[in-house]
C-alpha cells in the first residue's frame, strides 16, 4: 500500500483537477480517492462499500507463456484472434507468441470480456509479460 505521505500527495494532486474519483488497485491493496459530498469538495480516502455497490471483480490477465513477438492474428490472416469488448472462453487463443517459425496460442485464463491489449502488435516480450486484459464474467 502507499505511505500516508504518498496519498497526501496523491489526493493535492486530485484536488487541483477535475477528476471526481481516483482508484488504484495494487497487489496488496486498492487505494480510492474521491470528493467528498455533492459540491465536489475536500478529497477523502473512500472503501469499497462508500458508494453502495458491490466492486467488480479485479481484472484478469492473460500473461505470455514464453519468450518472443506477440501477434493479435496470424501472420497469415489479417483478422484478431480476439478484440476489445469481445467476450472469450476460458481457453480460447487471444493472440499468438512467435518463436522462430513456431506459433504458440496465449490463451485465456478464464471466460470474461476482453478489454484492452496491453502490448502491441508484433513487440518482442518475455515470459509473463502481461498481454491482454480480461474483465471476468459469470
Amino acid at each position: 500500500m502507499k505511505t500516508p505521505a504518498q496519498v497526501q500527495e496523491l489526493a493535492a494532486w486530485l484536488a487541483a483537477t477535475d477528476i471526481g474519483l481516483l482508484e488504484l488497485r495494487m497487489p496488496d491493496g486498492v487505494l480510492r480517492l474521491g470528493r467528498a459530498g455533492a459540491s465536489g469538495g475536500e478529497v477523502v480516502q473512500l472503501d469499497a462499500q462508500d458508494e453502495g455497490a458491490p466492486s467488480a471483480p479485479p481484472p484478469c490477465i492473460a500473461a505470455a507463456p514464453s519468450v518472443g513477438v506477440f501477434l493479435r492474428a496470424h501472420p497469415l490472416h489479417a483478422v484478431p484472434l480476439a478484440g476489445p469488448g469481445e467476450r472469450v472462453s476460458a481457453g480460447q487463443a487471444l493472440g499468438l507468441m512467435k518463436i522462430g517459425p513456431l506459433l504458440l496460442p496465449v490463451p485465456a485464463p478464464q471466460s470474461g470480456v476482453l478489454i484492452a491489449f496491453l502490448v502491441p502488435d508484433g513487440q518482442s516480450v518475455g515470459w509473463g509479460t502481461a498481454l491482454v486484459e480480461l474483465r471476468p464474467v459469470e
